[in-house]
């Protein structure tokens, strides 16, 4: 092990007094912390939570149900993500629309959707865009490509997502956020700042072995203090100022609305949507898209994991009738969910080093 590793191995294992819950906002950092064996190194008194910050999870399942209807009623090419295809909807997911007949394709970037209704325009095209700040941007380019291109057989569905207001909404769950690194390095860290002024304490977490030990290890010394704070461990990424390219091509496209969150209802100016200039590429208004409003299963405890209420383990149907082959909801089939996280990985093994 390295020289980090072993120190911050020691603050973290060494640690005790009051019992400290730390939410992992970013679904990587969950599976990396798994995957690590971070995990089997926590005493008692700390505490591993997860929260709302896998994309796919969020998306609440009336999306899916939108998707369903461009797909099978619009008559619509549907281009996402491949770990949405999956996701239960209503009904069915767009796996079983596509079962029916619907034109459904992965792909690996919103620019390739844009390709395909160049190529295809005797066809409408439309790309599902679920992401946070780290996704939206690229988004924003296919829109804007398109319109360059003259192409009126591209809308996207947007589902595009902000963390601020997710913070403040979360207040209280946890007593310190590892903050989503590759999110804060679009956004810059001053909404962490204002976390701590609000009270609330948060350490900006990068991926590998070297820099989730540090992060924990930082975040577990700081709260021995009992006074909130705010720490980047991943400088060599993240800038205080963010992104600022990618900032402005967010703010020429899109602008901020309310947002439906799985698990945390509608928060208010979380999410994305496009200005005026480009609502020919808005699907919902291209498609006369009636309100939706979708019924997750009743047995699936999403909601509740993604608010750090209760661990994927927790769920009656976990394991049993839920898994990644026959998911129920929607954390068991993102590979950033904790619940395809927790199946996965559940036992963990001690690190061995950086990764």
């Amino acid at each position: 092990m390295t020289e980090i590793i072993e120190n911050a191995r020691e603050i973290i294992t060494g640690y005790s007094g009051r019992h400290l819950r730390i939410m992992e906002v970013c679904g990587t950092h969950t599976h990396e912390i798994f995957r690590l064996g971070i995990r089997s190194l926590l005493p008692e008194d700390v505490e591993l939570i997860s929260g709302p910050g896998c994309p796919v999870c969020v998306t609440p399942v009336g999306y899916i149900d939108e998707a369903v209807m461009l797909a099978l009623e619009k008559g619509a090419v549907v281009c996402t993500f491949g770990d949405l295809i999956r996701v239960p909807g209503t009904e069915m997911s767009l796996a079983g629309a596509r079962s029916k007949g619907a034109d459904i394709r992965p792909v690996y970037s919103p620019l390739d959707a844009v390709d395909i209704a160049s190529q295809e325009r005797d066809k409408q095209v439309v790309f599902l865009a679920v992401g946070f700040e780290t996704t939206t941007p690229s988004a924003c380019l296919a829109v804007k490509r398109a319109k360059k291109l003259g192409l009126s057989n591209f809308s996207i569905l947007t589902a595009n997502k902000t963390m601020p207001n997710a913070y403040r909404a979360l207040m209280g769950s946890a007593d310190a956020f590892l903050y989503p690194g590759h999110v804060n390095a679009i956004t810059g860290t001053a909404i962490c700042e204002e976390m701590k002024e609000l009270g609330v304490s948060g350490v900006v977490a990068g991926f590998t072995a070297n820099e989730l030990m540090t992060a924990l290890a930082v975040t577990i010394e700081k709260s021995k203090t009992g006074e909130p704070f705010f720490e980047n461990c991943y400088p060599r990424v993240v800038k205080a100022e963010g992104n600022i390219p990618a900032q402005k091509l967010m703010a020429e496209v899109m602008t901020p609305c309310d947002s439906e969150w799985r698990g945390l209802g509608v928060i208010k100016m979380s999410g994305m949507a496009l200005r005026e200039e480009y609502a020919d590429f808005d699907a919902r208004k291209k498609f006369a898209l009636p309100a939706v409003t979708g019924r997750a299963n009743p047995a699936c405890r999403c909601g509740e994991v993604l608010q750090g209420k209760c661990k994927p383990s927790d769920c009656k149907v976990f394991g049993k009738v839920c898994t990644p082959e026959h998911p129920v909801g929607a954390c068991m089939v993102s590979n950033e969910g904790a619940c395809s996280a927790y199946y996965q990985y559940g036992g963990g093994n001690i690190i061995k080093g950086d990764n």
